[in-house]
């Protein structure tokens, strides 16, 4: 499939909906991220859990900087939040993602809120 990251982020947020709804807040980031990758392959998307990337430094690479959450199609990453509410640090730290794969869109998402469109930030990098 060669989906756009607007295209991509449609069908990510219509799986987080879904199961926003069957499973509801106040449940661990663990179980969100499990059952969304799940719901996103059924889609026939591809999802990397917990993919490392490592942070280059003076043309060095220097290891895993972080984890990200999922990374689908290579396009988009998703960071996974069930906190009371989402902090600018946050939005910060999954720029600093995009920035450091070269990825264009994220999507942070705070599972745990009554109306989960209250928790869906969208960060893009350069789109």
């Amino acid at each position: 499939m060669n989906l756009s990251e607007n295209e991509i982020s449609s069908i990510i947020l219509d799986c987080c909906f879904k199961i926003h709804s069957q499973l509801g807040p106040g449940i661990f980031e663990s179980v969100y991220e499990e059952v969304l990758s799940y719901e996103i392959r059924k889609e026939g998307l591809d999802v990397k859990r917990q993919f490392p990337i490592a942070v280059q430094w003076d043309n060095q690479t220097m290891g895993m900087g972080f984890r990200a959450d999922l990374i689908v199609e290579d396009k988009v990453i998703i960071e996974l939040k069930s906190v009371e509410s989402l902090q600018a640090v946050h939005k910060k730290q999954l720029l600093t993602y995009l920035k450091l794969s070269n990825i264009k869109l994220g999507l942070l998402i705070n599972f745990n809120e009554n109306l989960l469109k209250n928790g869906i930030k969208r960060i893009v990098n350069g789109l």
